[in-house]
């Protein structure tokens, strides 16, 4: 059972889609983890995970070298559904990032 458990894990993290207990899992365990919302200003004024940066998913090109400098830091994107969001780990990837992941569904799915 473990290693089954172990093995969804893992494919989940080759993805980098992962779900809200796997991001509460990374930042125990990596502090200074950047949770990053990718939704509009309103929507992160609205509510957003506690310990999050805003970012909107269209000023990323602009803004990500100077909000977020260190390109090996793990970065974990979310947004209401996890479309915008995995649109911006792709964007970031594109820029150099190593280690970012998706929340997969978003705010949506977490219960």
């Amino acid at each position: 059972m473990l290693e089954r458990i172990k093995r969804i894990f893992y494919r989940s993290m080759d993805n980098k889609e992962i779900n809200y207990c796997e991001v509460k899992k990374i930042i125990a365990e990596n502090s200074d983890t950047i949770l990053l919302d990718v939704r509009s200003k309103q929507e992160y004024e609205e509510g957003h995970l506690s310990g999050s940066i805003s970012l909107c998913l269209y000023d990323i090109c602009e803004q990500a070298d100077k909000l977020l400098p260190n390109k090996e830091q793990t970065i974990i994107t979310y947004c209401s559904s996890g479309n915008r969001s995995r649109e911006a780990q792709q964007l970031l990837e594109n820029m150099g990032y190593e280690s970012v992941y998706n929340l997969k569904g978003g705010l949506d799915n977490i219960g």
